[in-house]
């Protein structure tokens, strides 16, 4: 018997029980759309911190505060300085692009506007990290930060949060932080939301002045910021920083150290790792619907042996070989779990639209899930057709003859 009559004796059973049809692929339907809908949020959410932690930039390393030790009892957090970033600065032999943070969070106004905004005091050299633009005016320079100027810089959004004001028509004017008067000389181009960093909501002052003329004369640093120019010298600019920061503070080689050093590329490998986890954790979750469906693909299967046992008597009786009948019922199987597979794709890529038009979550359906659910579904229709097929060609012919 030639495959391709095969192949049509059993569309033709398929066809002769359609509803029974559906019902068998719909568990398969509903597994392979909510594993390409489980991986599309996962993917989705992976490709998102990757652009937030890019925006960071994938060449910069944050030194922050860590805990003070003594005698293996914590003495709570220790303290970065100015002077630790002019160390960095200078004696990195132009290793490294060096800013200092000190930010507060206190009370903006402009004429009968006001908001309670992040206040960012920075070197100049921030921006340049960062890879900031400017839409309207000028950044701040190191002349005004030796100065100790009152000028800010706002980020995109502050146009909008203070009464909605076109920015160009911003700049020159002047805003008060914590009823401190500035001058506004520039406005950033949007930046986007970079992981827990939101540039485009924050006013960026000099750091002298942020210490001196806004937050009391407090000394004490968030964060400093250390870039190199390509992403290959970060290892170098690691031992440096290390180095120096040990120097500054008087630790010795070998014991812990009152500071922590991060690598941004190292914190989008972290979220990368995790986001990964959460995919193939729903992944796994939604696949165990796709093995219930596997089930009852065998169940009808050999549901179908049973009510099919005359026929495939007479077939048999008829000179088809156990190679023929075997054959069948596994094309039987397999184009069900291909059918549900296909439609299962299709409703899991409409899902995923939906998801990201309605409730704006980021998806992306990647064409290597669409390729392993449609290999996936076909393996559980051969693994799951295989024992009702195999008893249908083992049927004695006379038996089956007999059978009522």
């Amino acid at each position: 018997m030639l495959f391709f009559e095969i192949v049509m004796v059993a569309m033709a059973a398929v066809r002769a029980n359609m509803l029974r049809s559906v019902l068998t692929t719909l568990g398969i339907v509903i597994g392979i759309a909510a594993v390409i809908t489980m991986v599309a949020l996962g993917e989705g959410a992976q490709q998102r911190v990757e652009e937030q932690i890019n925006r960071m930039g994938t060449s910069v390393l944050t030194v922050r505060p860590g805990q003070q030790m003594w005698g293996g009892v914590s003495r709570g957090d220790a303290e970065l300085s100015v002077d630790d970033a002019i160390a960095l600065r200078d004696e990195s032999d132009g290793l490294l692009q060096v800013s200092p943070e000190q930010q507060s969070r206190l009370q903006v106004a402009y004429k009968r506007w006001n908001s309670n905004t992040q206040i960012m005091g920075v070197w100049p050299e921030y921006f340049e990290i960062y890879d900031h633009g400017l839409q309207y005016g000028r950044f701040f320079n190191q002349g005004e930060v030796q100065g100790r100027r009152r000028v800010a810089v706002l980020g995109f959004n502050m146009a909008e949060t203070l009464g909605e004001t076109p920015p160009e028509l911003l700049v020159g004017e002047t805003i008060q932080i914590r009823g401190i008067m500035f001058e506004v000389i520039g406005i950033m181009e949007e930046k986007g939301d970079a992981a827990w960093v939101r540039p485009d909501d924050q006013v960026f002052i000099p750091q002298s002045t942020a210490q001196y003329r806004v937050m009391g004369g407090r000394d004490r640093l968030n964060s400093i910021y250390a870039a190199t120019d390509t992403p290959d010298q970060l290892d170098v600019a690691f031992a440096e920083i290390d180095r120096i920061m040990r120097r500054e503070h008087r630790i010795k080689v070998g014991e812990e150290v009152d500071f922590n050093i991060r690598n941004s590329a190292d914190l989008l490998e972290t979220f990368n790792e995790t986001t990964q986890t959460f995919a193939f954790l729903l992944a796994g979750i939604a696949a165990i619907s796709l093995l219930v469906g596997g089930i009852g693909i065998m169940n009808i299967m050999l549901v179908s042996v049973t009510e099919r046992t005359r026929e495939i008597g007479v077939r048999k009786a008829l000179g088809a070989t156990r190679k023929a009948i075997m054959t069948q019922f596994l094309v039987e199987a397999l184009f069900l779990c291909l059918l549900g597979g296909m439609i299962g794709v299709a409703a899991g890529y409409g899902a995923s639209e939906m998801m990201t038009r309605v409730a704006a979550w980021e998806t992306r359906v990647a064409p290597e899930a669409v390729v392993a659910a449609i290999g996936f579904s076909a393996a559980v229709g051969l693994f799951f057709g295989l024992w009702p097929a195999r008893r249908a060609a083992l049927l004695d012919p006379i038996d089956a003859l007999r059978y009522e």
